[in-house]
């Protein structure tokens, strides 16, 4: 293998791609820590294998842009690890009794970042205005933020945001609205600096001015990126001690996973972010454990990821795909929910990383997650067969076409034999995500392969997928049902947690018991970790989180 660059290997011309990954898992076990650079300075570095395309909080669509963002801004309020919302540049708010009005009041030590568009460079205090500005400008159509529908319908049409003062905010509502205060906790809510954004204009893009514990110091785009310590950050710890520990951040942009794992081996990144599917049985037991030999190498940690991985079954029986499918019968797609031996997929495809989903849409983690009041599907393939014989399911019933993406095809065989098992007949077609993203989003594809990760920690953000009034995204698949509508829209009128959270176990049952979809796992982001990092804090949300971050020990 010859190097090209410091990052870059050529794989070898004719060598088999499977030869070739296991000269660099050999590589990687022999591989020690020698590499890394001795300083004094505590410097992070990871990797970003997807890129980077903008530091703009008002296109924090994607999760490469979400990390970058989280370490650049803050927003008025954040979730932290138990799912609660705290405060951040908002230290109190209050709600008014209808819950149409939000009243934050900002601290009064928080300075944006020194910048060039400030008078002789240096970051001025933050105000209310700029939160304001900051929250307007996402729903400004000239941005085109795709983050408009966080406020969309919801926030007042004439003055949704206004500065009271210079340090109190207030938001109002369109009507009730529980879960706005985990939308404001968004990086599309992060707060800018007006000057920033008018000096730069487009360019702002590449120019961040947050108020956030770094700052950035250089980005040469498809090579690296450097933040610093923002030396006036206002968060401390419990000792005084002002955060973040860490002198600075760098990112690498390797697009090749098997690459990016080296470099970690070699100590050359400190984190990754979920193990390269090849290597993955290489390093975990079935039971989602590092096997002995790496456990001294490799600091590994699990943490629920608010994701549902799950197959959506087109429910529209007015689609003429519909009409003609055994999938219009509701018992049909409750036989298919109990074919699928969910804990036996996770032990061997997914080395048991995640939880089966036998309980409803909703996962694990979300405080109104309950297994004991919504009942999903435990594996029965003996009334899988009942019930399709009761549905009227004959050997000449129309084949099921299972639509996914290449990654997935293993997923799709898996599940494709398991219906097959009780007496189905279905085949599996891979399609490029684009493609599959547009044939659902058209009603075209009657069985496929989803996601869906939290954008806020609600149940709503998940119960919204099967709001008739919704469209495709994110109601891909076209469920009606006039009950589950009016506990929605009761659900959102109500301020108490806990009634809210009943009427959110209603609607998730009603989901399981219609079955428009089959729920296959409820996530867990895995991130593995250099040995000597200290202070690292995985997420439910899967959000970088460096401020309490140290390097203990230089290699």
């Amino acid at each position: 293998m010859k190097p090209i660059g410091p990052n870059v290997i050529l794989e070898p011309a004719g060598l088999p791609n499977n030869m070739y990954r296991y000269l660099l898992f050999v590589l990687f076990l022999s591989a020690g820590c020698r590499d890394h650079q001795v300083s004094d300075k505590q410097v992070f570095h990871y990797n970003q294998p997807e890129g980077l395309t903008t530091l703009d909080p008002a296109f924090a669509k994607s999760q490469p842009v979400m990390w970058i963002t989280h370490q650049l801004y803050n927003t008025l309020v954040e979730i932290q690890a138990d799912l609660r919302i705290h405060p951040s540049l908002a230290k109190t708010w209050e709600i008014s009794s209808d819950g149409l009005t939000y009243r934050f009041f900002l601290r009064d030590s928080v300075f944006f970042h020194d910048s060039p568009v400030f008078p002789e460079g240096k970051g001025r205090k933050l105000i209310a205005e700029d939160v304001v500005y900051s929250l307007g400008r996402i729903l400004d159509p000239a941005v085109a933020s795709p983050g408009a529908w966080i406020f969309r319908g919801r926030v007042d049409s004439i003055t949704p945001f206004r500065a009271v003062d210079s340090l109190t905010v207030e938001i109002k509502m369109q009507k009730p609205f529980p879960p706005i205060l985990g939308i404001l906790s968004m990086q599309y809510c992060s707060i800018v600096a007006k000057e920033a954004v008018l000096r730069y204009g487009k360019d702002f893009r590449r120019n961040p001015v947050g108020t956030g514990p770094f700052v950035m110091k250089s980005w040469e785009e498809g090579q690296n990126l450097i933040l610093h310590r923002f030396e006036r950050y206002f968060e401390s710890d419990s000792t005084g001690h002002r955060l973040p520990y860490l002198d600075a951040v760098k990112l690498s942009f390797l697009d090749n996973k098997a690459t990016e794992f080296m470099e970690f081996r070699q100590g050359r990144l400190d984190f990754v972010n979920d193990i390269e599917a090849s290597f993955k049985d290489e390093i975990l037991s079935k039971t989602g454990n590092l096997k002995p030999e790496w456990e001294s190498r490799i600091q590994m940690f699990k943490t629920p990821y608010l994701n549902t991985e799950y197959l959506g079954i087109l429910y529209d029986t007015v689609n003429s795909l519909v009409a003609a499918s055994p999938v219009r019968w509701k018992k049909v797609r409750q036989a298919m929910n109990h074919a699928i031996d969910r804990r036996k997929m996770m032990m061997y495809l997914r080395n048991s990383i995640g939880t089966p989903a036998e309980s409803g849409f909703v996962p694990a983690g979300l405080p109104s997650f309950s297994m004991e009041k919504v009942k999903g599907y435990r594996y029965d393939p003996v009334k899988a067969r009942q019930l399709l014989k009761e549905a009227g399911y004959t050997a000449d019933a129309e084949v099921i076409t299972l639509k996914t993406i290449p990654i997935y095809a293993e997923l799709g065989a898996y599940v494709a034999k398991q219906l097959e098992d009780v007496g189905m007949k279905v085949k599996v077609e891979t399609v490029q995500r684009a493609t599959l993203l547009e044939e659902i989003a058209k009603s075209k594809a009657i069985f496929f392969r989803g996601s869906w990760i939290a954008d806020y920690p609600d149940a709503e953000n998940y119960l919204s997928v099967f709001y008739s009034k919704n469209p495709a995204p994110p109601n891909y698949t076209r469920f009606k049902n006039a009950k589950f509508d009016a506990l929605y829209d009761k659900a959102l009128t109500e301020t108490n947690d806990s009634i809210r959270y009943g009427i959110y176990q209603q609607m998730d049952q009603i989901v399981m018991d219609e079955a428009p979809v089959i729920p296959l796992w409820y996530d867990m982001a895995i991130h593995l970790v250099r040995p000597g990092i200290t202070g690292f804090q995985p997420n439910p949300l899967n959000l970088l989180e460096l401020r309490r971050t140290k390097i203990a020990i230089s290699y």
